[in-house]
Parts: C-alpha cells; structure tokens; sequence
C-alpha cells in the first residue's frame, strides 16, 4: 500500500511577482464568469480548448497547473510529449493554443495531459469533471469571488505566468542537482498519510509523531485528511503539492473527518533540514 510521509517541504519554484507596470488600470472591465459549487466543496467552471468545448473542470487556486484529461486531448487535437512524471498515466506536457473560460481568451497555456483518479471518481458520482484550471489560467488575472451571484470577476493583471511544471521537471531531472537540494525537508508538520484507493474523499493519517505540529494540532491516527492549505488532498499527489507552498512556523489549516463529524485543525509546521 503506498504511503507518503507528510514531513517535508520541497523546494518551491520561483515565481516573478508581477510588478506595477504590468498591472492594467483599476478601469479595466472586469470579465464575469459563472460558477457552480460541487458537493465536494470544488468550484467548476465550463471551458473551451482550442475552440472546442464546453468542458466541465475544477477551477483550482491551489493548482500548480493546468490539467486535461485524455479525452479532452484526443477531440482537440492535442500531441502532449514525454517526460511527465509516471503517474496515474501521465502522457506528458503540451501547451494549449487558447484556453477559453468564458468570455476570457489565454493564449499558450501549458498542461498536463492526464487521467487524475481523483477527477474519475468525482465524474461518476457527480457527472464528467475533465480537468483542472490552475496557476498557468488564473495568474494572468486578478479574480474576485462573488458566492452570492455565483460568478467569478477575472481583470487582466498583465502578468505572465512561467511554465511551472517545467521548471521542476528541469530541476528534478537535473543530474547536477543533488537530490537533497530538491527533497530536503524545510518545512516538517510531524504525520503520514496513505491512499486506501477507494470512493471516499481524502487520504487515510496513518501516522502521528509524538509531540510533532500534527498532535499539538490535535490530529490522530485514523483521521481523514480532507484539505491542507485550501487545497484537495485526495490523493498522495494531492498531499505533496499542498506542502510544498507551506512556510515554516505560519499556521496551516487542515480540513478532516473524524468518523461522521468534519474537523478544521490549525498547524504550524517547524523548520526541517
């Protein structure tokens, strides 16, 4: 059974910040895009791939990347090329000619082409969810949430986000680069977690250290971990990605179910290797 120890913090890929002459005026018309809220907490918005479409995703402020299914690639022509990471039947990277979410146009979006698990579980109880909308989509704009009209407000920031994925492939694949300088832990929260592969959301804490971040917050074997750092962790993938945007000492918050009761717990993960 595969297990992942949620102890470590992997080298975060730099992001330019985007500076004050890129950001458009404050009169710039805000583009207006309608949303709905799944049962699994996930906001989905209707997108179009290279013209075609519409397609059902998550849109995923949590989401390093950009992620279509294969499906999605085969109708519009997508040829993604090697060199992904071997899971979940990874086919590889590719960019997307235009990315359309709404009345928003991104051109030369960079994706993953994948079957997420995760996706096809939530698409067979809730309908088809064909991907994820993440970082290389949103950064481009500054978006503001409205849960009352049920709408999301994208006003072009000017930004250009770099290709993300790319850079850790780069990083990972390096032979120069020792792997402690990618894996060395900088950030420990004190707990494991494993993937029982079955139809409930969350991984399974399989693991707590004593006297660790994760038991001072109260955490406890047995625990289903919903969220960590607002993002999904339905997977050992999902786990790994939410920490590696955690800061050593700044409080985490984590959503878990403890039998038939929800629980949000507040750690602060302390410094590592």
């Amino acid at each position: 059974m595969n297990k992942l120890a949620i102890l470590c913090l992997t080298a975060a890929v730099a992001v330019s910040p985007v500076r004050a002459d890129n950001i458009v005026s404050a009169e710039t018309k805000p583009a207006v895009v309608p949303f709905e809220i799944l049962k699994t907490k996930h906001m989905a918005v209707q997108i179009k791939v290279n013209g075609k479409g519409p397609y059902r995703v998550i849109f995923d402020t949590g989401a390093p990347v950009t992620l279509l299914n294969n499906r999605i690639s085969k109708e519009v022509g997508l040829s993604p090329k090697g060199g992904g990471l071997p899971i979940f039947g990874m086919r590889g990277m590719t960019t997307v000619k235009t990315l359309e979410v709404g009345g928003l146009q991104a051109e030369d979006t960079p994706v993953i082409v994948m079957d997420h698990p995760a996706l096809g579980a939530v698409s067979k109880v809730l309908g088809p969810v064909d991907g994820i909308v993440g970082f290389p989509f949103f950064s481009r704009y500054r978006v503001d949430l409205d849960y009352q009209a049920m709408t999301m407000s994208f006003t072009p920031s000017g930004f250009q986000p770099p290709d993300v994925m790319a850079k850790m492939m780069t990083m990972m694949m390096d032979t120069r680069t020792k792997p402690k300088r990618v894996f060395a832990p900088a950030s420990l929260f004190g707990f494991t977690v494993e993937d029982k592969n079955d139809s409930e959301s969350g991984v399974v804490v399989s693991q707590v250290v004593a006297d660790s971040p994760a038991a001072a917050a109260g955490l406890k074997t047995g625990d289903r971990l919903l969220v960590l750092d607002a993002t999904w962790t339905d997977t050992l993938e999902d786990c790994y990605r939410a920490a590696t945007s955690v800061t050593k000492g700044e409080p985490v918050k984590a959503k878990v179910r403890r039998a038939d009761k929800e629980l949000e717990l507040v750690l602060r993960p302390v410094t590592g290797l």
